[in-house]
């Protein structure tokens, strides 16, 4: 039972909840929140559902186990998507929020769903997410009432949060091979490899897919330090605001223009009424030059 379904029966009696996430450490994808849920009277009846850490599983049983779940009547779950995107801009912000402090308001947000459903939470367990009785206390603070088990492994320990584990893991294996990219770079292709820093794979599709203008596609957490050497390769660009007339910028403005971006206003007049080369990033996004406001 997905959250957006109708409150189930047991739902008002005292139920346990497990949260767990998948894609922390990728530089490649979302990061992905999954809980799920049940009555506490059901809990041995999940002990006996195999469900077990996602990691240890092969792809084809997380999907049997996620399709198991999903069809039975007496759990609920549900899953928080943290687009790349999102990761990027809140890591990167002035007032810059940590990857421990965005998990743990993902988890959260999640205890926050439920109960708002109306779903009557006594009991939830989580993996830790940075000093486990820290974590522990942030959260007994915001939901008194609820019972919090704070621990390492916890997805290998208790089979609600291995539950929660495979809806996690599921989402975002699903989540990368749907994902469209609107990008169209020249040669583009989805063979990413496992999408985590240290595979081979993955460190040759940031080479081949980075733009000396606009950087990665928007798969890529551009944040992560992965994408640093990378980073250093691309040019430098010089904002119409920051151009002093007579400082000389001519011929840096000049260098952009190899690569799709050009401030000659003829140039520009000419590309707009013909849609001939403008860069690839302004096709795919429709974007158009505003003279007028």
């Amino acid at each position: 039972m997905r959250s957006e379904a109708g409150l189930p029966k047991w739902a008002t009696e005292p139920c346990i909840m497990g949260i767990d996430e998948a894609g922390r450490g990728p530089v490649l994808g979302p990061m992905v929140y999954g809980c799920l849920y049940c009555a506490r009277s059901y809990k041995n009846t999940l002990s006996s559902l195999n469900f077990a850490d996602s990691k240890t599983l092969k792809e084809e049983k997380r999907e049997e186990l996620f399709e198991n779940l999903k069809a039975d009547e007496s759990i609920g779950w549900d899953v928080d998507v943290i687009d790349p995107r999102e990761l990027s801009a809140k890591m990167l912000k002035k007032n810059k929020i940590n990857l421990n402090e965005i998990s743990h308001e993902s988890a959260i947000g999640l205890i926050t769903k439920v109960l708002n459903m109306g779903v009557l939470l006594t009991e939830v367990y989580l993996d830790t997410v940075g000093d486990a009785e820290k974590y522990r206390t942030k959260l007994s603070e915001r939901f008194p009432a609820v019972k919090f088990v704070v621990s390492k492994k916890a997805d290998s320990l208790y089979p609600v949060v291995s539950g929660a584990s495979i809806v996690a893991k599921v989402t975002r294996d699903r989540a990368l091979r749907e994902w469209v990219l609107d990008e169209t770079a020249e040669n583009m292709h989805r063979n990413f490899g496992s999408g985590y820093p240290g595979d081979p794979a993955t460190k040759a599709w940031l080479q081949h897919h980075k733009h000396s203008v606009f950087g990665f596609p928007t798969l890529v957490r551009f944040s992560w330090g992965t994408c640093t050497p990378y980073i250093k390769e691309l040019v430098e660009v010089l904002w119409e605001s920051d151009i002093d007339e007579d400082s000389g910028c001519g011929k840096q403005q000049l260098k952009l223009s190899n690569f799709g971006v050009t401030t000659s206003k003829r140039k520009i007049e000419e590309i707009e009424s013909t849609g001939k080369g403008r860069c690839k990033f302004f096709q795919a996004r429709k974007l158009e030059q505003l003279t007028h406001f």
